[in-house]
C-alpha cells in the first residue's frame, strides 16, 4: 500500500524510513532550483533524461543503479523523471544482454520514493509509465512500479514556467474528466475524479493568475487525485489521440490532451446512443451532466464550453503546420486502438480525422 505524505518535512521521514545506505537520485534539469534540494545526501544522481524520455535514458539509469550498488530509487520532478525511476526500478534486475521491453515483467523490490515537482501526470500514484523506443511510445504497466512513497511538496511548483504550470494543469484536468467517463470507473476511481476536478476549477485561476499558495496546495492534491483514479480507470480517447501531437509538434502532453478533449467530449454529447459501456447510454448522459456541474455550471451541456472556454484564455501556442495533409494522416493513423476501447463512445477513422482536423490550424 502506497503512502501519501505531505510537505518537506516527510522527505526527512522516508528517508529515515527506508533505512537504505545508498539511494540513487533521479532527476530533470529543474532540481538546482528546487528548496529541497539540501536535503538530498547522495553522490549517486541521474539527471540524463530527454523531455520525452527515451529507452536509452532508462538504460544508462540501470547502469548507473547497478555500478554504484544502490539500493533504492528516489525521483524528485516531473512526469517524465519519476517514469523513468519507475523504469530503472522494473529493469534494473533483468538481463542487460537483452531488451528490457521483450523480457518478462516482474518486481525488483527496489524502494522508489516520488517526489512530483509539477502538478498533472499524478504519475507519482500510479502503476504507469511512459517512454519511446525508436521514436514509438511504449506504455509501461506494472503493478511494482507504483511508488512506495509519493511525497507532496507544493513549493515545488513555484520554479515551474508560466507555460508549464498550464500545460500540467491542463493534464490533471483531462485525466479528472476522462476517468469519470472511462468504461472502466468504479465507485472508488470516481471519488477520486470527482474531487480532481472540483479542486481544478475552485483554484486553477489562483494557481496560474495570482500563483497563489493556497492555490497551489489544491492543484498538486487534485493532480494526485487524478492519477489515483486514472491508476484504476486507465485514460480514454483525448490521451489516445494526443502522443503524436507532442512527437510531431513538440506539444508539451497536458497541452496536446487538452486539444484532443474538446473534439471527442463533443462526439460523445453528440452521439451518447452509440454508447459502448455496459452501463448504457443512461450512465453515460449521466456522468456528462454531472461533468457540468462539476465544471460550476447550471446548465447542462455548457461544462464543455467552459472547457474551452478556459483553453482559450490560457493562450497556448498553436501547432506550426509544414504540411498539413501528411501530417494528418499520420496523426489519424497513429491513434493507439486499446485507449479506444476505454472510451464510453466508440471512435471511427472519420470522426477521429474531423477531430484532428479541427485542432490543426
Amino acid at each position: 500500500m502506497q503512502k501519501i505524505l505531505q510537505g518537506a518535512q516527510g522527505i526527512d521521514w522516508v528517508l529515515a524510513e527506508m533505512g537504505c545506505r545508498r539511494y540513487m537520485l533521479v532527476c530533470d534539469s529543474s532540481f538546482p532550483f528546487l528548496p529541497i534540494k539540501k536535503l538530498f545526501d547522495t553522490e549517486v544522481i541521474f539527471n540524463q533524461i530527454s523531455p520525452n524520455p527515451l529507452y536509452e535514458d532508462v538504460c544508462r539509469g540501470v547502469e548507473m543503479f547497478n555500478a554504484n550498488n544502490c539500493e533504492a530509487l528516489v525521483a524528485v520532478g516531473g512526469g517524465s523523471t519519476i517514469d523513468v525511476a519507475k523504469c530503472i526500478k522494473l529493469f534494473c534486475r533483468m538481463n542487460p544482454e537483452t531488451n528490457y521491453l521483450l523480457q518478462a515483467f516482474s518486481d525488483s523490490g527496489i524502494p522508489l520514493v516520488a517526489i512530483p515537482s509539477t502538478a498533472g501526470t499524478g504519475s507519482e500514484s500510479t502503476r504507469y509509465a511512459v517512454i519511446y523506443f525508436e521514436g514509438k511510445k511504449q506504455s509501461i504497466t506494472h503493478e511494482s512500479i507504483i511508488p512506495d512513497y509519493a511525497v507532496l511538496e507544493p513549493a515545488l511548483l513555484k520554479t515551474l514556467p508560466l507555460y508549464q504550470k498550464k500545460c500540467t494543469m491542463l493534464d490533471a484536468l483531462c485525466q479528472g474528466v476522462e476517468s469519470l467517463w472511462s468504461v472502466n470507473s468504479t465507485d472508488e476511481s470516481m471519488v477520486y475524479s470527482r474531487m480532481s476536478v472540483r479542486m481544478i476549477m475552485d483554484h486553477w485561476y489562483g494557481y496560474i493568475e495570482n500563483d497563489s499558495e493556497e492555490a497551489a496546495f489544491h492543484i498538486m492534491q487534485a493532480s494526485n487525485f487524478a492519477g489515483r483514479a486514472i491508476n484504476i480507470t486507465q485514460t480514454t480517447a483525448p490521451h489516445a489521440m494526443s502522443y503524436k501531437l507532442t512527437s510531431i509538434y513538440g506539444i508539451p502532453h497536458g497541452h496536446a490532451v487538452a486539444l484532443c478533449l474538446p473534439g471527442v467530449w463533443q462526439y460523445m454529447m453528440d452521439h451518447p446512443d452509440r454508447c459502448a459501456d455496459p452501463r448504457g447510454s443512461v450512465h453515460l448522459k449521466h456522468v456528462l451532466k454531472e461533468l457540468d456541474c462539476l465544471m460550476q455550471c447550471n446548465l447542462d451541456d455548457k461544462g464543455l464550453v467552459l472547457f474551452r472556454t478556459i483553453l482559450c484564455s490560457l493562450q497556448l501556442p498553436k501547432p506550426q503546420v509544414k504540411n498539413r495533409d501528411a501530417e494528418l494522416a499520420t496523426l489519424v493513423s497513429s491513434v493507439n486502438p486499446v485507449r479506444l476501447k476505454n472510451n464510453p463512445v466508440p471512435l471511427e477513422e472519420d470522426t477521429i480525422r474531423n477531430i484532428y482536423n479541427n485542432i490543426l490550424p
